[in-house]
């Protein structure tokens, strides 16, 4: 299992970007979340099979049909199996 921190710049925020990456994420076997940022960025928390994060990072430039994303960063998150979320939420 990997985790990766991503942050997400662009046209990001209500246009359901946050609830398509949970459906994306739920197809994959992700678990993590994605929440809005003061600074209208979502920074999403990816953990999983590597080939599943891998996937799904790739898919964070694509989001919901609205959005326009102009930017992913990903980082390396420390993996910490007490710490991984059960499931994908969105706040």
């Amino acid at each position: 299992m990997v985790c990766k921190k991503c942050l997400v710049g662009g046209r990001v925020q209500g246009v359901f970007y946050r609830a398509t990456t949970a459906q994306w994420a739920a197809e994959l076997a992700i678990r993590g979340y994605a929440r809005n940022l003061p600074d209208g960025r979502v920074e999403v928390l990816a953990c999983g099979e590597d080939a599943a994060v891998e996937a799904f990072v790739s898919w964070l430039w694509i989001g919901s049909s609205a959005s326009k994303v102009r930017s992913v960063e990903v980082l390396d998150a420390p993996l910490d199996p007490a710490r991984v979320p059960t499931g994908f939420h969105t706040a």
